[in-house]
């Protein structure tokens, strides 16, 4: 029975480590995509800008 414990606790800390990674990964693509999406409003209003 221990050893039955040890293992479900392993796994719900791999569990909870991957959900964790995840949530980092979610957060720093959508970082990522708004500092491009305002890159790209930067570059198209700036060539509108210059016509």
């Amino acid at each position: 029975m221990p050893k039955a414990a040890i293992a479900i606790a392993c796994i719900c800390l791999l569990t909870l480590s991957g959900c964790g990674n995840t949530a980092y990964g979610l957060k720093k693509d959508g970082q990522e995509t708004s500092h491009a999406m305002d890159n790209a409003t930067h570059r198209v209003l700036s060539a509108g800008a210059k016509k």
